[in-house]
């Protein structure tokens, strides 16, 4: 059963995710983030992950909500990265975005994404630490691949910036970074106890 103090710190959580998220959406239907330099759009999503990261290590309660989250929910949450895949590759075909980095970003979250239900049938334990090392790693090469293109303004890379392909870097990618982050703390400080909370 949820705590109160659980209860209360999923309330500002959930919270800050929808005004951050409604944010994006209205400032990248407004047109705001293809007005600005594409270097930050780097700079806020590096800020994206680092600050709700920091929040974890720093806050105490934060840092005990997402320790007791199912696993279950959190490798859920990875399904998104199957539209997100989805999209790149949509606007790859389209000649809309460069093509190592729709290779990369493209088919690596399709691939997470579909991984997913596999991992939840699987009932060996560490299915949770691999799949989550793997989506890091994933996420890595893409966001890697993103970053560098931005930084070096490479061709077609602008578009990243329009609605609504801007909501996967400046809201998801943000999201998922900071997520997998703290789920692979949680993991590797306390496998045996979380992947059993997993297993329940």
């Amino acid at each position: 059963m949820m705590t109160r103090q659980h209860s209360i710190t999923q309330r500002w959580f959930f919270l800050v995710l929808s005004l951050w998220g409604i944010a994006v959406l209205i400032a990248g239907y407004c047109g705001f983030f293809t007005k600005i330099d594409l270097i930050w759009i780097a700079v806020l999503v590096v800020t994206g992950i680092t600050i709700p990261v920091a929040v974890y290590y720093s806050n105490a309660d934060f840092h005990s909500y997402i320790r007791s989250l199912d696993l279950k929910y959190l490798t859920l949450f990875h399904l998104w990265r199957i539209p997100a895949g989805l999209w790149f590759l949509y606007y790859g075909s389209q000649s809309l975005l460069p093509e190592r980095f729709v290779a990369n970003a493209g088919y690596g979250d399709l691939a997470v994404g579909l991984l997913v239900p596999v991992v939840l049938l699987l009932r060996f334990r560490g299915r949770y630490t691999m799949f989550h090392i793997f989506s890091v790693l994933d996420f890595a090469i893409a966001v890697g691949t993103g970053l560098t293109f931005n930084l070096l303004q490479v061709p077609l890379i602008e578009n990243i910036a329009t609605f609504p392909t801007v909501i996967i870097p400046l809201f998801g990618v943000c999201v998922t970074g900071a997520l997998s982050i703290m789920t692979l703390d949680r993991l590797l400080k306390g496998s045996a106890y979380t992947e059993a909370i997993g297993n329940s």
